[in-house]
């Protein structure tokens, strides 16, 4: 499959972004590199002093929540007026890995007197929500873990890249938290994938079947991806799957149970590549969705049937179809393109005629949706990141622990996904609003 930045069909701002961050580590992916060595004898200035501010405003604000909590229970005494939540020194110190580097805080301790719950007692003793008893790194570590893993970083290399992140001195960072992380990742997948979906209604839905190699395992890995449009326009993962070479049977399976778990309301729109068995599951189980097929695959398609001498030319005539104003210019750009190349290229000519109605559907759409519904760019700007995770790795070495690695790059992202634009139109979509050429017809 050629790349969308190729064909010319990255023209939203977040694919670009996307393509010029799968560029850069693509660069980093074809050199071999190391991290620089950091001594623990070698200390930054300004990162010492930043690890010192932060650490005093910690301590200054787990002071605050220790006394705040003693405060609010001021009114607490016993028989003889003594109060019964009063403080009570500090805890040993413990090392807490930090973004800044590991930092050393010392916890205060409250001391209350009432009878434990094990006595009667019904009540919440203080347990500081800032610095959790058991917390030995913040949340930015344990998620930059992950984000290093999946972004291309092997196991092996997990050492130098910590400690070039965050100093040589960070303890419980190591290559084998990503061995569990694997599995934890794993089980996170299974209880997402049986989620309630009965408060949830997509009225655009993006349909794709990635393909990955397995180390270990001989045959190809395809796995179901859906995306979807909330009602107010926030883009979703719907679905993450594996499937079997995107067969008619595989996308059955994964609609019933999208289905079962309480998705009934078909969306208005499904955009896909015309090859995918989704078709023909789609078409018996979501009878409601208009089909789009996605512009990225077909111009692939058509090109790969034309000489290498021609595809730019090609591409551009391709190009004044989908970028027409409305579906009259459309038609007169496809028709141009049929006479230029239906003597000498009927297969090219075919490629395209053959879906001629469902690659035009999104002109029955809100023009201001149509970036975000003419393609499945979504989805394939997403995966070029995973792409190039499995090329720096050559691979998974299970289909249980490629399916897991897919679902948390794609959580990752979605992150960062961005809301269609006039978001608010997908309510007129949603009441079946006429729209012609993207335009909104007044009710007569």
């Amino acid at each position: 499959m050629k790349k969308a930045a190729y064909l010319g069909l990255s023209h939203q701002p977040q694919t670009a972004h996307v393509g010029k961050e799968y560029a850069t580590m693509q660069d980093l992916t074809n050199e071999s590199f190391t991290f620089p060595t950091v001594s623990s004898a070698v200390v930054d200035p300004l990162t010492d002093v930043l690890r010192q501010g932060a650490k005093q405003m910690l301590i200054a604000a787990v002071e605050a929540e220790a006394a705040a909590w003693i405060d609010e229970h001021a009114h607490l005494t016993d028989e003889r007026g003594h109060r019964q939540i009063v403080r009570n020194g500090h805890a040993n110190p413990r090392t807490v890995v930090t973004g800044v580097g590991p930092m050393q805080v010392t916890m205060p301790r409250v001391h209350d007197r009432r009878p434990p719950p094990s006595q009667g007692g019904e009540y919440e003793r203080f347990t500081s929500k800032i610095l959790p008893p058991y917390l030995r790194k913040t949340k930015s570590i344990d998620e930059l873990i992950p984000w290093l893993y999946l972004k291309g970083i092997s196991t092996g290399g997990f050492n130098e890249a910590l400690q070039a992140l965050l100093g040589s001195d960070c303890p419980g960072l190591s290559s084998t938290t990503v061995t569990r992380l694997v599995s934890q990742w794993q089980s996170e997948h299974q209880q997402w994938s049986r989620r309630d979906l009965s408060d949830k209604y997509y009225p655009y839905i993006w349909v794709d079947g990635i393909h990955f190699n397995i180390r270990l395992e001989e045959d190809r890995q395809c796995i179901l991806i859906i995306m979807g449009a909330t009602a107010d326009g926030k883009k979703e993962l719907i679905a993450v799957q594996d499937g079997f070479r995107e067969s008619e049977q595989s996308w059955t399976s994964l609609l019933l149970d999208l289905k079962k778990r309480g998705l009934t309301i078909d969306p208005k729109l499904a955009i896909a590549d015309g090859a995918l068995g989704f078709w023909t599951a789609a078409r018996k189980l979501l009878p409601g969705a208009k089909e789009q097929r996605c512009w990225v695959h077909k111009t692939a398609n058509v090109l790969d049937k034309l000489p290498k001498r021609l595809q730019g030319e090609a591409k551009d005539k391709i190009h004044q179809i989908w970028m027409a104003p409305g579906r009259v210019s459309a038609n007169e750009a496809f028709d141009l393109f049929i006479k230029t190349y239906e003597a000498k290229y009927p297969q090219a000519v075919e490629c395209l005629m053959k879906d001629r109605d469902v690659l035009l559907t999104f002109y029955d759409f809100p023009a201001e949706h149509w970036g975000h519904i003419r393609t499945t760019n979504p989805i394939e700007s997403t995966f070029a990141t995973v792409r190039l995770r499995h090329k720096r790795t050559k691979g998974n070495g299970s289909r249980r622990a490629c399916l897991a690695m897919v679902f948390k790059l794609c959580e990752s992202a979605q992150k960062r996904w961005r809301r269609l634009n006039r978001h608010e139109l997908i309510q007129d979509v949603i009441a079946n609003v006429t729209f012609t050429d993207g335009e909104k017809q007044q009710a007569a």
